[in-house]
């Protein structure tokens, strides 16, 4: 396996061959390392964020890609053929538009065999909608469903003929946040911090978002209406957070926008008892940013190395990827990692499954029969929610000051996935 990118490396078209599994492989440029001539290679495009406020879910993409390509470099047998596998990555740079404009490229001029993309909608949508557009079979995964599905017009009686997407969705946030809230005495009053974006707009919509659900747990939803992606000042939001006596924050800001809100929030005195964010908080760098204020923050947590799951590709666990990682990058693990090694490992079943790899629509039509567990947990289409979309475990997670890392990131709360231990109670803001 080789893989050509414009962004993980500085120095194009350099090619060095993998060592053993776990070694590195330098960053492969434009070329193909060279295997048995049995049969042709299969091109995987990959769009992920390696710049702009989204770069921390990319900071895992080097060692995933390093990992793999040990793994796979004799090629793939697929029908009794040894194929090498080209991933060719482009960096969307945490915009939607570049990200559409770079999967456009992949499928037009590079003329990939199949998509994978992850990190959330403002990167997973557009690539997903070129390859609908595009008749190329796409595979993506770190989005809530709903944005990733009704904000590309999906419907359930229809749904989409070559995307297909696994991971949990907003129902899911709902009730690991209030299962973590719970275990805290609050006045259950909500603020609502949502940005005017995909993501935001999901979370926020009033019938669809995680609004309605919560008041008929009992909750008081303060929805102070969106703020723009990039807003320095959140004056507005917090005084009427302050003003409706809002105790617990719920939201999916990204990490500069939330660090500008809970800098902010400190300044101008807002104390609440907990803070439960998606996106913000996926990696250790955006905690370790906020310096002494990241501890007690909560959020779900969808990946972690204590699960109790392997790779079906190198046969490592949880932990023992988590390990490989910290010791090849020398940082500290973090949620993306599980996630974009699982998307490879998705891939890479789909295709030794297909009949026939000239044909789009026989890679495509192997994706819904896929059955397989992974490192992120089972990933298998057809039980719903919706046509196109599989659901992974999720539970709930807590930022602490960590003993080897500044935070740790420990299961608080599993039961929503009672096969997940959880590490330590959920304790309130200080």
């Amino acid at each position: 396996m080789t893989y050509t990118t414009d962004r993980l490396n500085q120095t194009r078209r350099t090619l060095i061959k993998a060592s053993a599994l776990g070694g590195a492989l330098g960053l492969a440029g434009i070329g193909t390392l060279a295997f048995a001539k049995a049969g042709r290679a299969i091109k995987i495009g990959y769009v992920t964020p390696q710049t702009g406020p989204l770069a921390g879910f990319g900071e895992v993409d080097r060692f995933v890609l390093n990992e793999i390509a040990a793994m796979l470099k004799t090629g793939v047998t697929i029908n009794g053929v040894s194929h090498p596998i080209e991933v060719i990555i482009k960096d969307s740079q945490s915009s939607p538009n570049r990200a559409s404009e770079v999967a456009a490229e992949l499928i037009l001029k590079n003329k990939v065999d199949l998509m994978v993309v992850g990190s959330t909608p403002e990167n997973s949508n557009p690539v997903s909608d070129q390859c609908e557009l595009n008749e190329i079979p796409c595979i993506s995964t770190t989005t809530p469903w709903q944005p990733w599905y009704f904000t590309r017009g999906g419907t359930p009686q229809k749904g989409f003929d070559w995307t297909y997407h696994y991971f949990w969705g907003l129902e899911d946030i709902i009730a690991v946040f209030s299962n973590m809230w719970k275990s805290i005495e609050t006045n259950k009053v909500i603020g609502l911090l949502c940005a005017n974006d995909a993501d935001g707009n999901a979370w926020a919509d009033p019938k669809l978002g995680i609004g309605p659900p919560l008041q008929k747990m009992g909750f008081t939803v303060v929805d102070a209406g969106r703020f723009q992606p990039g807003q320095t000042d959140f004056t507005a939001l917090l005084s009427e957070y302050k003003k409706a006596n809002v105790e617990i924050i719920a939201g999916v800001p990204t990490p500069p926008d939330f660090k500008n809100f809970w800098t902010q929030a400190k300044q101008q005195g807002f104390h609440p008892k907990v803070v439960t964010v998606g996106k913000a908080l996926a990696f250790p760098s955006a905690v370790e940013a906020l310096g002494n204020e990241g501890d007690g923050l909560t959020q779900e947590c969808w990946w972690s190395p204590n699960r109790p799951f392997k790779s079906s590709l190198t046969g490592q666990s949880a932990q023992e990827l988590a390990k490989a990682y910290e010791t090849a990058s020398k940082r500290q693990w973090s949620q993306p990692l599980g996630y974009a090694h699982s998307l490879f490992e998705v891939a890479i079943d789909v295709l030794k499954r297909t009949k026939d790899l000239d044909s789009a629509e026989s890679i495509r039509d192997a994706i819904p029969q896929t059955n397989l567990d992974t490192v992120i947990g089972h990933v298998q289409w057809g039980g719903g929610p919706v046509k196109n979309v599989a659901k992974t475990p999720l539970v709930g997670g807590q930022w602490v000051k960590g003993a080897d890392h500044p935070y740790d990131l420990l299961v608080v709360n599993n039961e929503t996935a009672p096969n997940i231990p959880t590490q330590a109670k959920t304790k309130p803001l200080s």
